[in-house]
């Protein structure tokens, strides 16, 4: 038979990795029960959730067996073995789905990456199809694991995982930064989203104590195999590659889509017109409001995005724009910005001298203007229209505060885009 185990809720910020457990049980799969089918998924779950895990990141394999009794025996013995269960916030879950079953979860699915998910909801699909499944404490896990087998991924991209040795678990991470700056340099686009350019930074290396070294996003198996043999890193332990939802935007709501009001723990597309001048508040995060069919909307740029704040200061009022991103205290986090339409602004100014071509001064108080040199005047001053530094096309962040979820503009078929690599 062929069954899709589902796993979620492992780890914590003090260690372990969903995707290493899900290694771990793969190994003993192959070696006791049956065989793993393909390349195992790595499935984001809606990022904006308050009590997500630390990447928010439910992990499914799809399992060919004699013997399900078996198989979940193997899935229990590693998360006992391995799961971070002494935490407070690690409940883990895991489901052992038919094949054949997977398909009537994608309705779950869809909600739990875009939506708010409770847990009696999963329990009552688990109780409703009669599905196997290990619960340890809360349980949370399972509304993530039951995700990670019904999602469907019409778009997706692939992430190859390399582990650490475990004697080396929790010390800080040895490698060689230029080389994943040359590796970057000759296989992007095939490759992205593994370093920042404009912020000099190394963004594929985690800085947590979990069991990955590094994770390497590519759109396929030949260039990510080639990417890992350009990077100089300390030893590999294990590595797999996994079919993920990350780049993809699969977490956004479209507003157009009949919906009648937004919230917050969820993430939009919305367009608006800006009603507000952006302006900068302590710590660096820029702030701007836009005019929907919901209402003005706060929009934020936060001090992480970087350079993308520069083109958000550069917006006026009148401008449309639509943006993308997660709405938390009743604010859009900005994970990307398209210009529609920029305003035409004008502007008082002194009147030019025909003559000269300079600009005029004030004759005196409700005497108009004139030009002293070539004694040329002029009662009242001129509308001009401002230079606007800022055009239409898509804006992102940089990598460095890009969401796992988030589509870079390099893999959307847009028209102009303004890529900070």
């Amino acid at each position: 038979m062929k069954v899709w185990v589902g796993i979620d809720d492992t780890d914590s910020n003090k260690g372990m990795c969903t995707t290493y457990l899900a290694v771990l049980i793969m190994e003993r799969i192959e070696g006791e029960v049956g065989r793993v089918i393909g390349f195992p998924r790595l499935v984001r779950l809606n990022p904006t959730i308050p009590y997500k895990t630390r990447g928010n990141g439910a992990v499914s394999l799809l399992v060919e067996t004699e013997n399900r009794g078996e198989l979940i025996e193997v899935v229990n013995d590693v998360i006992l073995e391995h799961a971070m269960l002494e935490d407070d916030n690690t409940n883990p879950g895991a489901v052992f789905v038919e094949e054949e079953l997977a398909v009537k979860l994608r309705g779950f699915a869809e909600k739990a990456i875009k939506d708010v998910v409770m847990l009696d909801e999963a329990l009552f699909i688990i109780g409703k199809h009669f599905i196997p499944h290990l619960k340890y404490k809360k349980g949370r896990g399972l509304i993530g694991a039951l995700a990670a087998v019904g999602a469907e991924l019409n778009d997706f991209t692939l992430e190859l995982i390399a582990y650490r040795c475990p004697e080396r678990f929790g010390t800080e991470r040895e490698y060689d930064k230029e080389s994943f700056f040359d590796m970057d340099f000759e296989l992007y686009p095939e490759t992205f989203d593994n370093v920042d350019w404009c912020n000099d930074a190394v963004v594929c290396v985690p800085n947590t104590p979990c069991p990955v070294l590094y994770g390497l996003r590519g759109e396929n198996v030949e260039t990510l195999h080639k990417a890992m043999s350009m990077v100089k890193t300390e030893p590999v332990d294990k590595r797999m590659i996994f079919i993920t939802n990350h780049a993809t935007d699969m977490h956004l709501i479209d507003v157009n889509e009949n919906i009648e009001r937004i919230e917050n723990y969820h993430s939009y597309r919305i367009k608006g017109r800006v009603v507000e001048e952006p302006y900068d508040i302590e710590g660096g995060h820029v702030f701007f409001k836009i005019e929907t069919k919901f209402g003005e909307i706060k929009c934020a740029a936060f001090e992480p995005t970087k350079q993308f704040r520069n083109i958000v200061r550069l917006l006026r009022p009148g401008d449309i724009v639509e943006v993308y991103g997660s709405m938390k205290k009743d604010t859009i986090n900005l994970e990307k910005l398209r210009v529609v339409e920029v305003a035409e602004i004008y502007v008082e100014k002194n009147p030019i001298c025909p003559i000269c071509g300079k600009r005029m001064e004030s004759a005196g108080r409700s005497q108009g203007f004139r030009c002293r040199k070539c004694k040329t005047t002029a009662k009242e001053k001129v509308m001009e229209k401002m230079a606007r530094n800022i055009e239409p096309g898509f804006y992102e962040v940089p990598p460095s505060a890009r969401r796992h979820l988030s589509k870079p503009l390099i893999r959307m078929g847009v028209g102009k885009r303004h890529i900070f690599r």
